[in-house]
């Protein structure tokens, strides 16, 4: 594998550490009952960026279990998507067990021998290209993308929710497809912004579980040029999801109404969480309707305490001050996390060494 430093650097902290499995990614509460045996149960997992509002789906019919999906089934669920997202003609959108298989994929089906992603972001795309033979660098600017074979950015990024404009996006695609490259956006925690989605000539990649709070159904999108569209279909094979995933996924992405209202509760939920955040002392860094990110000085024992109360949330190996915190949507849940704070972080935020600002969901 071949890195250079910054990328060594984002990929032993971006997502916790080695990649030892379940080690890099959030939501196993396994790892955190070894490590805090002590407890209380049941902890509140605030590791993931995930909607706490899960859709309350009708059960999918008994054939969906017993028979393979037809490929009309799976042409109704990606045609859902695409009229969800009032996406463009000549957009394609192929449907995957999770966003995460598509970018495993990408590497096999798009050769590259340089990959640019932008910023500190989620390491897994850093990783598949790296473990491909790519040379692959983090980069700070979305110019320093144009010379790539295969750029990447994370938008609204993970974990800071920085966002970059959808002319820029664009502008970019133009000069890698005149080049014959590729620019790959994720577009993982986009669903509750206002922004358009799918870029014509850009591989965009949809998360349907972290949106729809059913992570366990293994459900994620690309949207493509038919070309890459096709490609990227012949890989996946003839069923790649499960027919009760796309009865549930058909339901919900016709749901536009739940998306709304979901919309307007998570606005109220993420400043309940501000304003615990903002109390403790923490300084806002950014994050999306999803998740928060905050920094202090002392963050490595907040996260200790935290921990030892049953709640776990996000930490940095290489950004020790910052903690990303998942939206919780229940007072309870809120006082919890409250009551460990005030315990622990609001005498610190006299000394602080960040900005004030008030947190925003989607400025990072």
């Amino acid at each position: 594998m071949r890195f250079n430093g910054k990328v060594e650097r984002a990929l032993e902290g971006a997502e916790g550490g080695d990649f030892a499995p379940g080690d890099a990614h959030g939501g196993d509460l396994s790892l955190a009952r070894k490590a805090f045996p002590a407890a209380p149960e049941p902890w509140l997992d605030l590791s993931t960026g995930v909607n706490p509002y899960s859709y309350p789906f009708r059960a999918p019919p008994p054939e969906s279990w017993t028979r393979l999906p037809a490929g009309a089934e799976l042409a109704a669920l990606e045609g859902a998507a695409a009229a969800s997202w009032s996406l463009a003609p000549e957009s394609r959108v192929v449907a995957a067990p999770g966003t995460q298989a598509i970018i495993s994929w990408l590497p096999h089906l798009f050769p590259a021998r340089r990959v640019g992603v932008l910023g500190f972001s989620y390491f897994e795309h850093a990783r598949v290209w790296a473990a491909s033979g790519a040379a692959v660098s983090i980069v700070d600017d979305v110019g320093q993308l144009e010379e790539k074979d295969v750029a990447v950015i994370v938008n609204p990024n993970n974990p800071d929710g920085r966002i970059v404009a959808p002319d820029r996006l664009g502008a970019l695609a133009d000069t890698l497809q005149r080049r014959g490259k590729l620019l790959v956006v994720d577009e993982a925690f986009a669903d509750f912004l206002p922004s358009g989605v799918g870029l014509p000539r850009a591989l965009v990649l949809r998360s349907f579980g972290k949106a729809y709070g059913l992570p366990g159904l293994r459900l994620g999108f690309a949207i493509a040029p038919a070309d890459v569209a096709r490609k990227l279909r012949a890989a996946l094979g003839c069923w790649p999801v499960s027919g009760a995933a796309i009865a549930i996924g058909v339901e919900a992405l016709c749901d536009s109404a739940w998306l709304a209202a979901t919309r307007e509760k998570l606005a109220a939920d993420a400043a309940a969480l501000d304003a615990i955040l903002t109390a403790a002392g923490f300084a806002a860094l950014g994050g999306t309707p999803l998740f928060r990110l905050a920094a202090a000085p002392d963050a490595p024992r907040r996260f200790q305490a935290l921990a030892e109360a049953g709640i776990w949330v996000r930490r940095f190996e290489a950004r020790p001050d910052w903690l990303r915190f998942a939206i919780p949507n229940r007072e309870a849940d809120r006082a919890r996390l409250r009551a460990v704070l005030d315990s622990c972080g609001g005498r610190y935020s006299r000394n602080r060494q960040y900005p004030s600002r008030e947190f925003r969901g989607n400025d990072p």
